[in-house]
């Protein structure tokens, strides 16, 4: 019987995989996800919820690019909330609790919508032929393809740990990827353990909420998604508690029944999401750690205590959330645990996060080293799209994305990766609201837009254009802005709009016929009130990428170049830069070595010529 070929396989069905799917699909490829069960695709293993500072502005710019998880996301959206709305828009983040259930409903239907073909089984080999990847072997038989893209979440080795107890998986209820884990590590690459963690699930209907501290949402929903105008799904609150003194006694009284503090677990946690044991062993001197209590859904009981994840043994975490005010009488339905991994030294990927010891075959999300639902869909689209053949590298001074994929491919990890505003050197031009102004041609080009993103996209930049061109066409007197108590000078409504006090409602004052959607005035006011700042970072975004420019020869022997130190050269050779940009990002590299670096490259141009 002939074998099925495609031209895209992708290994997993969470974040990373259904977007690497789906954006390998959107330019026409064939393309198969092979995943252990159906009815798993989409699933939030973790915290319910999408966004947040950083991460929100990651789920914007794979909206921008026709990716599915900001529109999974406002399906399934229970609470949107913008977070620092009081700050800068270059620092604000939206964010969504989502309902577990409609979440993954809403991937499993866009994921049947892309035509991408699922198929149920275990992925136990990768077939290769002559150095390159060509599809893999699974429990139902070999399945060849141009391209592998390997999404393996947690389940790569996947290690699940509760006080003494050890269950080989990656999630509850769902067995790891032993085979696939000890096939990796047979080929010789740079792999590690990481480990992250998730709270006990508690039972809603047996929590005292009458003296909990409400948090509400926006009453102006901020959606991930251009697609998205309107939700007819109910929103409800979230709420606020901590822990006490009392916790903490709990947990330095059974520190060493914690397999993190017992040597059981050799993975490295997040920093930025440490475990409620290391908040408390580690921050001794706080009276209290907060812990919001955010719902899984509309239907469904179970709460989410953000902020107290363990892997202490089932009797402690009991008696670590009786002693929280508001959980004394509260009933655990499901223990916290910590999952320990497999995962690859990024610094192994190229810039499209492709596998330089093994062509062929692309690795997003968890499996590089990074944590977080938005990190790891990013990465999806980025291996799904180059998987393809459509060759492209997000950079530092276009997206998020690339802050991201350059950070991994670059620094490589030492915890797992997460995504914050301050990683970005040019934010004040990645913004959350202008995500589809700089992403969407691209996309476009990729030949992976849908035809109602265009059109709306298209509508949307005009309308940008427009309002752009009508505030800098139009100058007013000081009179006509009162707000600014000043020079007397008479200026455009574009210069107006960088004054305190002065909005949208002022400048409609000072010229009546001005008009725009609430999207399109929020982008070309802050885009006006940040210009002064932004023309300067387009100046160091120019020469940033003269430095990209510069290709670094593939293969390159750096100790046989003059004027570097054995220590620049080592720490070039094992980073293995592809552009001058990325070895003056290597960690401890100096300009001196960088110079020396250039002046070799320029030698041997002109020695080929």
């Amino acid at each position: 019987m002939r074998v099925k070929s495609h031209d895209v396989i992708v290994i997993g069905g969470g974040h990373a995989g259904c977007e690497a799917a789906c954006a390998a699909a959107r330019t026409g490829a064939r393309v198969a996800l092979v995943t252990f069960a159906a009815d798993n695709i989409g699933q939030m293993s973790c915290n319910p919820a999408i966004g947040g500072l950083g991460k929100g502005h990651l789920v914007r710019e794979i909206d921008a690019m026709d990716g599915i998880m900001g529109r999974a996301a406002d399906a399934a959206g229970i609470q949107f909330r913008l977070l620092n709305r009081s700050r800068g828009a270059a620092v604000q983040g939206p964010r969504a609790q989502a309902d577990r259930k409609r979440y993954a409903a809403a991937v499993r239907a866009l994921v049947a919508d892309s035509g991408v073909e699922i198929v149920e089984a275990e992925v136990t080999d990768l077939l290769v032929e002559d150095g390159r990847c060509t599809g893999v072997e699974t429990s139902i038989g070999p399945l060849p393809a141009r391209a592998v893209v390997l999404t393996s979440g947690t389940f790569l080795g996947g290690v699940m740990h509760i006080g003494e107890r050890q269950i080989a998986g990656g999630r509850v209820g769902e067995a790891g990827a032993s085979r696939l884990a000890l096939r990796l590590r047979a080929l010789g690459l740079p792999m590690g353990r990481l480990k992250t963690g998730t709270p006990p699930r508690l039972d809603g209907r047996t929590i005292d909420w009458a003296n909990l501290e409400v948090q509400s949402g926006d009453a102006q929903p901020a959606y991930f998604s251009s697609l998205t105008t309107h939700s007819d799904v109910p929103q409800v609150d979230c709420y606020i508690t901590r822990t006490t003194q009392q916790t903490h006694d709990v947990i330095r009284g059974n520190i060493g029944l914690s397999p993190m503090y017992a040597g059981r677990i050799e993975g490295v946690g997040p920093r930025y999401c440490p475990s409620i044991e290391d908040k408390v062993m580690r921050f001794g001197d706080r009276d209290g750690h907060q812990i919001f209590l955010e719902p899984e859904g509309l239907d469904d009981p179970l709460i989410y205590p953000n902020g107290i994840s363990t892997s202490l043994p089932e009797l402690v975490q009991a008696a670590i959330i009786h002693s929280i005010p508001g959980l004394g009488a509260c009933r655990i339905a499901q223990p916290g645990y910590a999952v320990e991994y497999d995962y690859l030294d990024p610094r192994a990927l190229d810039s499209t996060l492709q596998l330089q010891a093994l062509p062929g075959l692309w690795l997003a999300g968890q499996v590089n080293g990074t944590t977080g639902y938005e990190e790891a869909a990013a990465q999806g689209l980025v291996a799904g799209l180059n998987a393809t053949g459509r060759h492209w590298v997000p950079d530092r001074a276009t997206s998020y994305i690339g802050v991201m994929v350059d950070d991994l491919v670059t620094h490589g990890v030492s915890e797992p990766y997460r995504m914050f505003t301050s990683r970005a050197e040019f934010r004040l031009r990645l913004r959350a609201d202008n995500a589809d102004l700089r992403l969407t041609p691209i996309a476009r080009q990729l030949g992976c837009l849908g035809t109602r993103r265009s059109s709306i996209f298209s509508d949307r930049l005009a309308a940008v254009e427009q309002l752009t061109t009508a505030l800098k066409d139009t100058r007013v007197p000081a009179a006509a802005i009162p707000e600014v108590k000043g020079d007397g000078i008479a200026r455009s409504l574009w210069e107006w709009a960088r004054f305190p006090g002065v909005d949208w409602t002022v400048l409609q004052r000072a010229a009546p016929q001005l008009s725009a959607e609430p999207n399109v005035v929020e982008t070309v006011l802050t885009d006006a009130s940040y210009a002064v700042y932004l023309d300067r970072q387009e100046q160091e975004v120019a020469r940033v990428r003269q430095d990209e420019a510069v290709i670094v020869p593939r293969g390159t022997i750096f100790r046989d170049i003059p004027g570097l130190s054995n220590e620049m050269a080592e720490r070039l050779q094992k980073a293995q830069p592809e552009t001058l940009g990325q070895a003056a990002r290597v960690r401890g590299v100096t300009p001196a070595a960088i110079t020396a670096l250039l002046a070799w490259i320029r030698k041997t141009q002109l020695s080929a010529a």
